[in-house]
């Protein structure tokens, strides 16, 4: 009787400790909450830079602190200021191109106007039977349309002058975070992995997906969204088209949808040459946006991602679509992150299950003594 009591105490107690555990736990998730982007991109950049870090490390070792130093450095002068320099450019181009719209000075419905008029007397007739000849709706929608975007990403530029305290706070907690993540992260994660009350072969497995899966994702889209929106720039610049680097940055963004992507921005830009009598520019983005731009993605995705961690299209597309929607643009990447995540603990219960012993039919199950 006296040992059900104690049973029962302590299952009371266990429950009451694992209650405590969920709330302070919850309580620390919305304190951090605040700087949610800071801690991520510290832990992405961590886990991007740890063979950087290890390789340093060899070098000075055992001076972990000096090691973490430096890859802080080498990151922030190679990757962030970099990207900061472009982010700049694409505030300032959008900023142009809005004031332009606005102006009367850039009008895209004059540009389709002119294609228009260029077409062979089939193709207008092709149009005039879709419904697609109201060049005045058409104007207004193309107008308002990129009216919009560029009217966002200037309203965003302004949002962070105005806030330009959080952002550069948010921007030292994530340098200040990613130091320590590189220097202790291996015994963080084997803390962490240690609490997690899995069986150890499925905590290593799934610690193994999840780096997998956060250097996949980010080398697999965001290089390659970048390289293409890269080289889409630098075609436009070439070519003496306003704005390349906003042009650019709307590439990389397309660039994950499957089979068009970037070619939603270049191949109208390069019938319009071909329309208006600049037949080598036409001729010259037509053959760079197929051969080069479209064929980054064919060449370099398997080779960054591999066939392990590679997920649908789709997949891809509507989890990043959904990511932003939800983080804004820290969903470019975690959207992705989530779904490979979703599958991948989908694929160790799946073979887990595979690996249980099957009964016979109508044979009883076996009961051990």
């Amino acid at each position: 009787m006296k040992l059900s009591k104690l049973a029962q105490s302590s299952a009371l107690e266990d429950k009451t400790f694992l209650l405590l555990l969920l709330l302070v736990s919850l309580a620390f998730f919305w304190v951090l909450w605040p700087f949610y982007g800071a801690v991520f991109w510290g832990a992405i950049f961590a886990i991007l830079f740890s063979g950087l870090f290890l390789r340093l490390l060899k070098r000075l070792a055992p001076r972990r602190t000096l090691a973490a130093l430096l890859t802080v450095l080498i990151i922030l002068v190679l990757v962030i200021l970099p990207v900061g320099f472009i982010g700049g450019l694409l505030v300032q181009e959008a900023s142009g191109v809005y004031a332009r719209v606005q102006s009367g000075d850039l009008s895209f419905g004059r540009y389709f106007q002119q294609v228009y008029n260029a077409l062979p007397a089939w193709a207008t007739t092709l149009l005039e039977r879709s419904g697609l000849n109201d060049l005045g709706v058409i104007q207004e929608r193309l107008t308002t349309s990129l009216t919009r975007g560029s009217q966002f990403i200037a309203t965003q530029a302004l949002n962070i002058g105005q806030n330009a305290f959080d952002f550069f706070v948010s921007f030292f907690v994530m340098l200040y975070l990613l130091f320590f993540f590189l220097r202790d992260g291996a015994a963080l994660s084997w803390r962490i992995r240690d609490a997690i009350p899995l069986e150890m072969q499925i905590k290593r497995s799934l610690f193994s997906k999840f780096t997998t899966v956060i250097r996949a994702t980010v080398k697999g889209n965001i290089v390659v969204a970048m390289l293409q929106g890269a080289l889409g720039g630098l075609i436009f610049w070439f070519l003496g088209v306003h704005a390349p680097v906003l042009w650019g940055t709307l590439m990389a963004f397309l660039s994950l949808l499957p089979a068009v992507g970037a070619a939603l921005v270049w191949l109208p830009v390069a019938i319009y040459f071909l329309a208006t009598g600049a037949l080598w520019q036409g001729v010259v983005l037509i053959a760079f946006g197929v051969l080069v731009i479209g064929l980054v993605d064919n060449i370099l995705r398997p080779v960054l991602v591999g066939k392990d961690t590679k997920m649908p299209d789709y997949v891809v597309l509507v989890s990043t679509i959904g990511g932003m929607a939800l983080f804004g643009l820290n969903g470019f990447v975690i959207g992705p992150v989530i779904a490979a995540m979703f599958m991948a603990a989908w694929d160790i219960f799946l073979k887990a299950r595979e690996a249980e012993p099957l009964e016979a039919p109508g044979q009883e199950p076996r009961q051990d003594l």
